[in-house]
């Protein structure tokens, strides 16, 4: 007879090991604690008890709120590392293997005044997105993404339910490389479907019809005013690492054996990363067969739209639908109207 087991949703959460603190929490109290009592023996012949608790009580006070209190999840002491490094770290960044380019003339009196220092490797994770979608991750292998559809879990009898976890339990069990199930939320602008509402509204057959549908764009504009409309997308990320066999390293010139002998990571050849590239779309196309019983549609991004999803990721509180069409980082976009077009051609002669 099968059991349903209940998963907590809070599996990444720390180990409580002492008064329901974690072993981290634990460590940095009494490590603060000896420091203070270790104190208090070495000044305890030329400080009074009083002075010295009303230096101690406020450290340990501080030290523990620092390790105690949480914003957003994580600690103070972890967001105050997090605050130095991201203050110590170069603003500006070019990408990995590229010399940082010269400013605009239009930007060289903005950049004057601005006392910058040299900028910093930037070095993303993935290299490139292939014609089918394949995002290359360069040493680190080749992924692929794939929008899946929901299911109504909750609406569905305990028969159904039970039919459904086993069809996901069995593409669980059929696993043989790393997966992602990505949940993202991104802010929704209705802006142009309002407008095409509005638009369409007049060519409506009855005056009743026109009226309702230029309610329901009010209607919208107003959600949208009061609160923060929101998308949800279900993503599945598959990746694959580059295998590399004994016969690619006898094959393989000794100038790329010696560079990888000296730390730096050699690029799989080029026959391992196709071979990479088959076994994720095998794995894509077992993964559309396995869940289809469950009702899940999974469908695999082209390369326009893996790119768009790669560009929001880095800018997730964006309004602006990413697009491949989108200009380069290196690119002054500029705009053409007509007062560009209209000067004259003819000679003025003194």
């Amino acid at each position: 007879m099968t059991q349903s087991v209940r998963i907590p949703a809070d599996v990444d959460r720390e180990d409580r090991i002492l008064a329901g603190f974690t072993a981290r929490q634990v460590m940095v109290m009494a490590v603060t604690a000896l420091v203070v009592y270790g104190g208090w023996q070495a000044t305890r012949a030329v400080v009074p008890v009083i002075a010295y608790l009303a230096v101690a009580i406020p450290v340990g006070i501080a030290v523990s709120a620092v390790v105690i209190v949480r914003r957003d999840g994580v600690t103070l002491d972890r967001l105050l590392l997090a605050a130095i490094r991201q203050r110590l770290q170069p603003r500006r960044r070019v990408a990995a293997g590229q010399a940082p380019e010269a400013v605009p003339e239009w930007l060289a009196g903005v950049a004057s005044s601005i006392h910058e220092p040299a900028p910093g490797r930037l070095e993303l994770p993935a290299t490139g997105v292939a014609e089918a979608g394949v995002v290359d991750l360069g040493t680190e292998g080749v992924a692929l993404i794939a929008a899946c559809s929901t299911v109504n879990f909750a609406l569905r009898t305990p028969a159904e339910q039970e039919a459904l976890t086993a069809a996901f339990g069995r593409y669980l069990h059929s696993l043989s490389g790393g997966v992602q199930i990505l949940v993202r939320a991104q802010r929704l602008d209705l802006s142009e479907e309002i407008a095409d509402l509005r638009h369409r509204a007049a060519s409506l057959p009855h005056p009743a019809l026109e009226q309702a549908a230029l309610d329901h764009a009010d209607y919208l504009a107003h959600l949208g005013e009061q609160a923060d409309l929101l998308r949800r997308q279900i993503l599945l990320v598959l990746r694959e690492p580059v295998r590399t066999t004994p016969s690619d390293s006898l094959t393989r010139p000794r100038r790329l054996r010696l560079r990888s002998r000296s730390g730096d990571r050699e690029e799989p050849p080029t026959g391992a990363r196709r071979a990479a590239t088959s076994r994720l779309l095998r794995r894509m196309y077992e993964a559309t067969e396995l869940l289809a019983p469950a009702g899940i549609e999974v469908t695999p991004l082209d390369a326009a739209q893996a790119t768009a999803v790669l560009t929001a990721a880095t800018n997730p509180d964006s309004l602006l639908p990413p697009s491949p069409e989108m200009a380069g980082a290196d690119e002054v976009i500029t705009t053409v109207t007509s007062a560009d077009w209209d000067f004259d051609t003819e000679e003025v002669s003194p």
